[in-house]
């Protein structure tokens, strides 16, 4: 009897350890599920953005985190001289961040790698971002085979800086709206310049940049790549005339030809050794600093002028916009984070902290922007802005633009065998994919 009394004891305690064990697995289990829960429940939303930006939009992250209490954005500044070789770097490691910003003349080359999310079913259910309210031209840029890639966080464009004081005395009250009258202007700046025994430039064009000639290209109507954007067509009618119209500034000493006689713009533009230079919005606060405070009053901004009647004259949308990682973990959280940044109340504020142009027409109507009297040029320049090549080989294209401009500036080459040779190099750096486009077209 003794013994069937401790054998059912001995089940009693076995089926009550087994019940203590099954209790404490599942507090554990628990308590590492809450623990789990804890630390996975809020996305850890990766974002890198460029240069100053990169500094500047970390005051606009605890909005976002207070509005979407799930997600953590980390941000990570990283300088635009190693952008793009870093972001290169993290895609071949598969580690490319969640989001990030790219410039506008970056998309191709990162469209052909595969690794941006397509953005339009995004756009589809969104109330923030109205594709409409922004400019068409900039907007085209992050539009690829009629796919969008990228929103635009903010634009770019380059206009004309201008001394007023010398182009009314020249009997000018504004720029000239054709190239042809700008030339005329140059001539009388000139002229009164050397009467008095003056150095003057009156119209610079750096032989270190790419954009004034690209521009002037555009507005002869000039298609920069033919054969499907295999070839180059620089040596074409159309740019050959933008480049002869370049030619005649360093020739008849409008511009300087070489940028040693430049060693600090707004010394230059202050001092009257030039009077018109053709750049960007960031130096609209550059010159509010920098040019002394008797010539502010004398400074002013104007759109580019045109070859024809056609005013103004074509310029280029430039700036950067916002993507997505195909392969990233946290899409719809990086679509909400690309959502706060793109909406007119944040662009306003982004502008506000950074001096970056906002790329929604809306937030134009801010008065923080209306009533700059220097930034109205911007607004109606980005009225006329087309598209470049949508080519990931266009970056080291102009880069190496920027040789053959100097070679013309210089005399080292004539206009007709500075193209035909850029046109030589421009094939060369479009053999592969001239390649893929011949093979891609046979039966």
């Amino acid at each position: 009897m003794s013994a069937v009394i401790q054998q059912i004891a001995s089940k009693q305690n076995l089926t009550s350890l087994n019940k203590y064990i099954k209790i404490f697995v599942g507090v554990i289990a628990f308590v590492s599920f809450s623990c789990n829960r804890s630390s996975g429940d809020k996305a850890v939303l990766k974002f890198w953005a460029m240069g100053n930006e990169g500094e500047m939009v970390s005051q606009m992250i605890p909005e976002f985190e207070r509005a979407n209490p799930g997600i953590h954005v980390v941000v990570q500044q990283i300088p635009w001289t190693a952008a793009h070789e870093k972001l290169l770097t993290a895609f071949a490691g598969g580690s490319l961040p969640d989001v990030f910003q790219l410039g506008n003349t970056w998309l191709p080359e990162f469209t052909v790698l595969n690794t941006l999310e397509p953005l339009q079913p995004y756009v589809n259910n969104s109330s923030v971002i109205q594709l409409n309210d922004y400019f068409s031209g900039v907007l085209k840029t992050n539009i690829i085979d009629s796919t969008l890639y990228g929103i635009p966080w903010y634009v770019d464009t380059r206009v004309v800086y201008y001394r007023k004081d010398f182009l009314r005395a020249a009997g000018y009250n504004a720029p000239p709206r054709t190239w042809a009258e700008v030339l005329r202007l140059c001539e009388i700046i000139q002229k009164q310049a050397k009467d008095k025994g003056i150095v003057r430039y009156p119209f610079f064009f750096p032989t270190n940049e790419w954009v004034p000639a690209i521009a002037l290209g555009m507005q002869s109507g000039g298609k920069f790549l033919r054969n499907n954007n295999t070839r180059g067509n620089f040596s074409g009618p159309e740019f050959h005339k933008a480049f002869e119209l370049l030619a005649k500034f360093y020739q008849k000493e409008y511009s300087p030809s070489g940028m040693q006689l430049i060693t600090n713009l707004y010394n230059s533009f202050s001092d009257g050794l030039i009077a018109l230079y053709i750049t960007g919005p960031w130096n609209i606060g550059e010159f509010t600093r920098r040019i002394p405070p008797e010539l502010q009053n004398e400074w002013m901004t104007a759109p580019l002028p045109s070859m024809d009647t056609t005013y103004p004259g074509n310029s280029l949308p430039l700036g950067t916009s916002l993507v997505i990682n195909k392969n990233g973990k946290h899409k719809e959280a990086a679509w909400k984070f690309i959502e706060f940044l793109g909406s007119r109340q944040q662009s306003i504020r982004f502008y506000n902290i950074t001096g970056n142009l906002p790329p929604r027409k809306s937030a134009w109507e801010d008065t923080s922007l209306a009533h700059n009297i220097h930034i109205q040029a911007f607004y109606q320049q980005l009225q006329r802005v087309e598209p470049l090549p949508q080519v990931s080989e266009w970056e080291q294209i102009v880069i190496r633009l920027q040789i053959y401009v100097e070679y013309i500036a210089t005399g080292t080459l004539t206009v007709d065998e500075a193209l035909k040779k850029f046109d030589a190099e421009v094939d060369q750096m479009l053999d592969k994919r001239r390649w893929l486009v011949e093979k891609k077209s046979m039966p």
